[in-house]
This record gives C-alpha cells, structure tokens and sequence, in this order.
C-alpha cells in the first residue's frame, strides 16, 4: 500500500477554481483501479489551502494515476499552474 500527502495554497483569488478543479479530480481519482481511497479537504483556518491524502493498492496503481488523463489535465496543467505553494510525500502504513 502506498500513502500520498499533498499540500497546496493558492492565492485567494485562485482559490474557487482549485476547489472546483479537486472536486473533479477526487471523483475520477476514486473510479481509477487501484485507488483505495482519495480524499480532498480545504482548510476551516486558511480556505486557501488544500490537502489530499490518497491511498493506492501499489506503487503501479500511483504510476496509473500519474499517467491518466485526468491527472495531466486538472493536475500538471490546472493546481500546479495555479499553486502558489506544493508539498507531497509519501508515507508507509503500519
């Protein structure tokens, strides 16, 4: 199993168009083969910022998400574009 967090903030201004954009890429991330879980919160404190926490059956079913189309498009050309800030890691259930 493999556990990925990521952290985004986007100016306030970018902030409704991240939303909508994660809102579309949580539900095609959930229908993917391979994907426990994936999840997208938005700060109560900073409602510029966003978590995902996404759960993968194995490091092959990430590289499937990572490939997909919809990742491309709302991920590489959408929330990194209007980022202001990006961390992920990866984390190892116990």
């Amino acid at each position: 199993m493999l556990v990925r967090l990521v952290r985004f903030s986007f100016a306030a201004q970018d902030a409704a168009k991240a939303e909508a954009i994660f809102a579309e890429l949580q539900s095609a991330s959930r229908a993917e083969a391979g994907v426990v879980a994936f999840y997208v919160a938005r700060s109560d404190d900073d409602p510029t910022r966003f978590v995902l926490w996404e759960v993968y059956e194995n490091q092959a079913a990430f590289d499937l998400h990572s490939a997909s189309e919809h990742f491309q498009r709302l991920v590489i050309d959408g929330v990194r574009k209007l980022a202001k800030e990006r961390t992920g890691e990866s984390l190892s259930p116990l």
